[in-house]
Order: structure tokens, then C-alpha cells, then sequence
């Protein structure tokens, strides 16, 4: 197995900093080692993936940066800030995730005005009611949305709401757990799209969770592979696209991409 390697940011300034990250589930004689000295590095305004198959620990590594979980070992940092074990409202306000499914993450029974003010309110930000109006714009709504219920949406406008979300503290970091995945393909084209806009926009820095090599080529700059808890290895885009990685399991993935391709234009 390859050690972990990582290049791409050494004359960047880091965003993200992983360095030794472990973390089990279980005590004892019962306890299941699910991530295993992951390091990597993101550099500010970068866009990196990490991709494998279901249950290799990708979405565990975002869980840890995001505060959702808290009993892990290693060293986490985020604009230089060293991440502790406690959610507090600074880290909140540097990053924030956009969760798989939309429609399980905003509250049925909650307008989109309500969700979006919701975290306005806990900080104690101003101008909430024009936050909102700006936000709803900058991810392709507008201020007519604010009086929907989830259910009233299709399921790219609730991924939208999300983000929008997601952006509302302005903050310098977004964790994308398979933003796409839930939405049709031409749908899932057009989230992609904003999700570029944005990072543009506004300097963000994004890490994104995803099985689908397609959306890693289109939004990442670079990558990391992940098999059993542990990464294989690094890589940039344009090694992906040329088919020239390095270790089996990315080659692996690769082929099978290209065979899902290739099966379903013969469907079609």
C-alpha cells in the first residue's frame, strides 16, 4: 500500500490540515478501526475530492471536520485554527456542510425563510431579512422562495436551499457530502455549475465527498483515494482523466467507471 502522500499544497497556503486522523466506533474486543492516519492537506480556494467505494470512511473524515463527530485522534485544523472537540459558534462561522440528501436536511414543516433565519438568529447577525433576500439570489432563487415548505420544491431547488444554508454566515469552508447524488443528471449538471460559480465568487474552499468520478473531474482540482479507512493515494484531475494513477484500487475505480459509462449510453 502506498503511504500517504501529499504535494499539492506545499507552496499554497493550507485551508484544510489533516494529519494522523484515527477514529474507531465500539470498545473493547468490539471496537472497529474506521479511519486509520488519514493526512492530507487542501489549499485555500481549492476544490479536492475524496473518493471510494461506500463505507471506506469518506463522509466519517467530513463528520470530523464538521464537529459531528468529536472522538476522534490526530490533528485537524481549518484556516490555521486548530480544531478542538467542542462545536463553538467560531467554527461554525468558518465551515459549514451541504448534507446528501436535501429534503432530509431542511425541516418539513419549516419555510425557507425559516431555515435560512434560523442561524442568523443563533449568531446574532443583522440585516437578516435582506441576508436571506441575497442568499436566495446568489444560488439561483429569489426572494419568492421564502414563503415555501420543502415539499414545494423540486429537489434541485431544495439542494439550492441547502446551500444557501450552508452560505448564509459566510463561511470560508464547505463540506459537500454527495451534493449531486440525490438529483437527476441534468439537475445534477446545474448544482455543479453554481457550486463552481460560488467557489469562484467568493474564495471559497471546498472538500467533497463522492463516489462518482464524472463530479470529481468537473468541480476538483485534486483528490484523494480511500479504500478501508485509510488513502491509497493523491492525485490531481488530469491524472484521473488519463487513466495513468498508480495504485490497483484507483485503477479499479477508474475502469468501472468508464464500463457504467459505456453501459449506459448502450442503454440509451
Amino acid at each position: 500500500m502506498m503511504p500517504n502522500t501529499d504535494t499539492g499544497t506545499e507552496n499554497a497556503a493550507r485551508m484544510i490540515d489533516i494529519r494522523g486522523l484515527d477514529l474507531s466506533f465500539g470498545q473493547g474486543a468490539r471496537s472497529v478501526q474506521v479511519l486509520r492516519d488519514v493526512s492530507f492537506s487542501v489549499a485555500q480556494g481549492e476544490s479536492f475530492g475524496l473518493v471510494g467505494e461506500s463505507g471506506s470512511g469518506k463522509t466519517t473524515v467530513l463528520r470530523c471536520l464538521a464537529g459531528l463527530l468529536t472522538h476522534w485522534r490526530g490533528e485537524l485544523s481549518i484556516g490555521g485554527r486548530a480544531l478542538g472537540r467542542t462545536l463553538d459558534f467560531d467554527r461554525c462561522r468558518l465551515v459549514q456542510m451541504v448534507f446528501q440528501d436535501p429534503y432530509g436536511s431542511l425541516h418539513p414543516r419549516q419555510t425557507v425563510a425559516r431555515a435560512l433565519r434560523e442561524p442568523l438568529i443563533i449568531h446574532r447577525k443583522d440585516r437578516r431579512e435582506q441576508r436571506i433576500d441575497e442568499v436566495l439570489v446568489k444560488v439561483g432563487l429569489n426572494p419568492g422562495f421564502r414563503d415555501r415548505f420543502p415539499h414545494q420544491l423540486s429537489g434541485g431547488q431544495r439542494q439550492r436551499v441547502a446551500i444557501a444554508r450552508a452560505l448564509i454566515l459566510e463561511p470560508r469552508v464547505l463540506l459537500l457530502d454527495e451534493p449531486t447524488s440525490a438529483l437527476d443528471v441534468s439537475v445534477q449538471a446545474e448544482i455543479l455549475n453554481l457550486l463552481a460559480d460560488l467557489r469562484v465568487r467568493d474564495g471559497l474552499t471546498y472538500l467533497m465527498v463522492t463516489h462518482d468520478l464524472s463530479v470529481v473531474a468537473h468541480l476538483c482540482d485534486r483528490l484523494a483515494v480511500m479504500q478501508s479507512g485509510e488513502i491509497v493515494e493523491t492525485l490531481d484531475t488530469r491524472t484521473l482523466a488519463q487513466g495513468t494513477p498508480r495504485h490497483d484500487y484507483t485503477r479499479m475505480l477508474v475502469e468501472a467507471s468508464l464500463s457504467y459509462s459505456r453501459d449506459m449510453a448502450t442503454a440509451a
